[in-house]
């Protein structure tokens, strides 16, 4: 049911634009907004009114509600938040967390000219891949190596150069689909290749690869099961027989890393997760994204055998896929951390949060439930709980890591089955605040896993603004 518009003597009652913006409070609103968006929000609040139910608000009121609706629109759409919810490298809220050295190398070449495709010791044109190829091929023993976009593009670029008008054999085993409706067999089409499905979905054999493997064959692929797992009565050949084999057919093999491990995570006391070294000690060449567990910025690299890497760098679409100085900036200043693998752990976001001890994120929690709690003091129960978080991004995905945090309940007498309500309304008041909170609801409470929480002032902060 619609309300009745103001009648004509409320009408008059509503000031003049003028008048408004006559007084001090507009003054400010202009200098923080500009004059015409104060101008333009100022007609639309008075039209609303005029529409209205026959209520005119003060002046005062009116240009606070204008305030309210000018601080809205001139907020950000992407913004930080504090992540949570247990998953490390989130796709949704921008996978891995670059190292300070990164972003310094981001904003250096974003206000300024700087050697992108320019060679400063010949004085000629040069070529962008150059400025971390070297550091790739030193890290994983690859040949040669190129960045695109992300990964999906990586994995495209590569049938496409390699395999157009011709045919891709893949274990059926490993015709996946991942986030966004990417799958395998639809990238292969758009790309121009014929799938040959060799094998079973359980059970793929050396055989099935020989026999698979013909006169039309352009490549072999393997694609890593980074976001699933099939258990029980499985096969698959071993990756150094499948890559003799593809050899002795003069067929390249490629695998599909997905998230691009650099080091050996079983050092760390991770579970462990096959690296990009010796992906390639077993196949010619490996895709894999850099903003995973690399670590870096999204990007997707091809990296392998330099006469392979050579024909898909002279591939038209490459150009298409390329990424801008700030990815390069982000992925260089990253990969030199590596050059020091005994700080790595200290030094690189994505590493550090994940070999967080569980005592240390306990003992966070601890710290903080007195001080959540007294801010939300009658608004909710806070209590401590364990917790498994998990490494995200199609990483490991049945691993979890021990972890700790805080458990957000309705306070005593609101249980049952106003519970879910509750925890709806507590999650989107979490979501307005200055700077989001992203937890999780599991059962009757919001759960906040702390091993990604390193701000802890700047969450309490948050917080504080908290409105439920």
């Amino acid at each position: 049911m619609t309300s009745a518009p103001v009648d004509p003597p409320a009408r008059r009652r509503i000031p003049a634009v003028e008048r408004l913006l006559a007084r001090p409070e507009a003054g400010g609103l202009a200098e923080a907004h500009g004059r015409s968006a104060l101008l333009a929000t100022l007609r639309l609040e008075l039209d609303g009114i005029r529409g209205g139910s026959g209520t005119v608000p003060g002046e005062a009121a009116i240009l606070e509600a204008v305030a309210a609706r000018l601080r809205a629109e001139g907020r950000a759409s992407l913004r930080p938040v504090f992540n949570l919810t247990g998953t490390v490298l989130h796709t949704n809220l921008g996978r891995a967390l670059l190292p300070p050295e990164a972003a310094a190398a981001v904003a250096a070449v974003m206000t300024r000219a700087c050697n992108l495709e320019f060679d400063l010791d010949s004085g000629a044109r040069g070529e962008r891949d150059d400025h971390v190829e070297a550091l790739l091929c030193r890290l994983t023993g690859a040949e040669a190596a190129i960045v695109v976009n992300n990964n999906a593009a990586a994995v495209f670029l590569v049938l496409n150069a390699l395999a157009m008008r011709r045919e891709v054999a893949v274990s059926r085993g490993e015709l996946v689909e991942i986030g966004g409706s990417f799958r395998v067999p639809d990238v292969m089409a758009r790309a121009g290749c014929r799938l040959r499905e060799v094998g079973t979905t359980n059970r793929t054999h050396l055989r099935d690869f020989a026999d698979g493997i013909g006169p039309r064959t352009g490549l072999v692929m393997r694609v890593h099961p980074s976001n699933y797992e099939v258990r029980g009565f499985t096969a698959q050949p071993d990756a150094a027989e499948l890559h003799a084999l593809c050899r002795e057919r003069g067929v390249p093999l490629a695998l599909d890393l997905g998230s691009g491990n650099l080091v050996d995570f079983a050092a760390y006391g991770l579970p462990a997760e096959p690296t990009v070294r010796a992906a390639l000690a077993r196949c010619d060449l490996v895709t894999f994204s850099g903003d995973k567990l690399l670590g870096a910025v999204q990007c997707g690299v091809v990296a392998g055998r330099a006469d392979l890497v050579a024909r898909i760098r002279k591939s038209p679409l490459k150009r298409a896929l390329r990424v801008d100085k700030m990815t390069y900036a982000a992925l260089e200043a990253t990969l030199r951390l590596y050059l020091h693998p005994e700080r790595l752990a200290e030094t690189l976001p994505t590493l550090r949060l994940l070999t967080r001890p569980q005592g240390a994120i306990a003992a966070q929690a601890a710290r903080l439930e007195p001080a959540v709690a007294a801010r939300l003091a009658g608004r909710a129960t806070v209590t401590r709980i364990a917790c498994a978080s998990q490494i995200g991004s199609g990483a490991l995905p049945v691993e979890t890591l021990p972890s700790a945090g805080l458990a957000l309940a309705p306070p005593e007498g609101a249980g049952g089955r106003r519970a879910g309500g509750w925890c709806r309304r507590l999650a989107g008041a979490l979501r307005a605040l200055p700077v989001p909170i992203i937890g999780r609801t599991e059962g009757d409470a919001v759960r906040l896993d702390l091993r990604t929480l390193e701000d802890e002032a700047g969450f309490l902060e948050s917080l504080d603004a908290l409105a439920l």
